[in-house]
């Protein structure tokens, strides 16, 4: 009998016009953990939504064979009877319903005339809730859990299906690293228990640490899988799988060309928007030069996000002060229309939620914030919209058929390109990019960073805020730190260390200032 648990040969799944698989070939071994690697649109979810049955058998061709037995799933419910469950990165939990209502929907515990038995339910949710390690209460509304314990609410869920292939897509894109560091530790538990993962990640670091093997996917192909155990299974060897290429360099290299200042932050205070007594931003002052590139890191809930969202224009935040000073005049940015007009432009890190309109497609979007470079007399002209969104489609390397190509259908680092493409229109002096590389592959992350150094060699400045450090070290000339809501320290990215900055991302409340 085969030791692998799952075998698709010859996969092929063609969209209107897009190839997405062809010919894709991936085989996993009963009770391993098998990661999955390629560039943002290489196909490696399109392969596990052929395998779960959200995409159904007859919409692809090829051949699944599970546990010895050829399947031909219809349906996710078809492959979960199975005991094939996949956690998507956009999770799918309800927030209004508690944690054992979204434990167990669609598959509820009932009792005596049908009833739902919720003494059962939440009894059998606690003992799940125990597995994976999360110390909530099964009545806890879901909108009360931060996304990593969101994700343990995924994985109990799994389990309550009797899991035997638990197939997770980015698992720890959106979590901090003791949350990803938890999971990790988790999946290495529920391999112990005879549980088989496959995990997509772009974090290489993660998969060397827990894959036994990788599968690497281009262009809808496969490429090759390759054992972790062996000491030629480097990080620059699944690199090379992903883009065909060799990246000697993980960040484009830049002269800086540093003029004069352009903005200065002076004692920023922001309160909480809702609870008005809570400081979430405390004193903060910071200045940021023509051509330079600033980082701002540190840990979840430090008020990264906030400290940026509250100076564009007041769109986070109750009681806000402080004083804004660029090119040595202050100036008011009481709006985010205010903010726009004076120079300044955010990236927001949730691009799908904040940054794009994912139903619209690549021009307008593009145009979206700059609308008033096109507009006469209130009249858009839409040829020139056009013309714009080509040109940024073309420069910024924008993968699409088209300008007229809906944003939703793109991958993660296209989709960043036109948030990217929409500020960089507005001619703003001052970029602000939260989390610029969240959720997108090594290759991509490449090209942010060309477009970054683009963008400061025309004399712009950039402030980039990342949880990722060596991201931070790679591309900032200077990188302040926040804890507690306050400024811990400044130091020049040149001989500073990821140790030195974690020192200070962790100072204690009493000493962060």
């Amino acid at each position: 009998m085969s030791d692998n648990i799952l075998e698709m040969r010859g996969i092929t799944k063609t969209f209107p016009g897009v190839k997405a698989l062809q010919d894709v070939t991936l085989e996993v071994r009963r009770g391993e953990i098998h990661a999955i690697c390629g560039e943002n649109g290489a196909g490696k979810s399109t392969l596990m939504k052929v395998l779960s049955g959200v995409y159904p058998h007859g919409t692809y061709t090829g051949e699944i064979v599970f546990e010895g037995q050829e399947a031909r799933f219809g349906s996710i419910n078809a492959s979960e009877d199975r005991g094939i469950v996949i956690i998507h990165q956009e999770l799918a939990l309800v927030p209004y319903l508690s944690v054992a209502e979204n434990i167990f929907l669609g598959n509820e515990t009932r009792g005596r005339a049908g009833l739902i038995d919720w003494h059962k339910a939440n009894s059998e949710a606690a003992a799940l809730l125990e597995r994976v390690g999360l110390a909530e209460l099964p009545v806890t509304p879901i909108s009360q859990l931060g996304v990593g314990k969101q994700q343990l609410v995924e994985i109990a869920k799994a389990l309550s299906k009797e899991v035997k292939l638990l197939i997770l897509d980015e698992p720890t894109a959106a979590l901090n690293d003791n949350d990803s560091e938890h999971l990790l530790e988790l999946l290495r538990q529920l391999n112990a228990q005879g549980i088989t993962c496959i995990m997509i990640s772009h974090k290489l670091n993660e998969i060397a640490e827990i894959a036994d093997r990788t599968t690497i996917i281009r262009d809808g192909r496969t490429i090759e899988t390759i054992d972790m155990k062996d000491p030629a299974s480097t990080q620059d060897r699944i690199i090379r799988g992903m883009v065909g290429r060799d990246l000697e360099h993980r960040f484009p290299e830049r002269t800086p060309q540093i003029g004069e200042e352009m903005l200065r932050v002076e004692g920023w205070t922001v309160h909480h928007p809702t609870q008005h007594e809570r400081v979430v931003v405390e004193d903060a002052s910071f200045t940021v030069r023509e051509g330079e590139v600033v980082g701002i890191a540190g840990l979840m809930g430090a008020g990264r996000t906030e400290l940026a969202m509250s100076l564009f224009g007041r769109s986070y935040g109750s009681n806000i002060t402080g004083r804004v000073y660029k090119r040595g005049e202050e100036i008011r940015l009481r709006s985010v229309s205010e903010a726009i007009a004076h120079g300044l432009a955010y990236a927001t890190e949730d691009r799908k939620r904040y940054g794009l309109n994912l139903i619209e497609d690549i021009r307008r979007n593009i145009s979206a914030a700059g609308l008033g470079k096109l507009a006469r007399r209130g009249w858009v002209n839409g040829n020139e919209e056009l013309k714009v969104a080509e040109e940024y489609r073309r420069d910024l390397n924008i993968k699409a058929p088209s300008v007229l190509s809906v944003v939703g259908k793109l991958s993660g680092g296209n989709q960043q390109k036109v948030v990217l493409s929409k500020w960089i229109y507005t001619d703003a002096d001052v970029l602000i990019l939260d989390e610029p590389t969240r959720g997108i592959d090594v290759g991509a992350k490449y090209e942010i960073y060309t477009i970054i150094n683009r963008m400061v060699a025309a004399g712009k400045a950039v402030v980039v805020i990342s949880s990722e450090l060596p991201e931070l070290l790679g591309t900032c000339d200077r990188i302040y730190t926040l804890a507690f809501g306050r400024i811990t320290g400044e130091v020049p990215a040149e001989g500073a260390t990821q140790e030195r900055l974690m020192e200070l991302m962790t100072m204690e409340k009493e000493t962060a200032r």
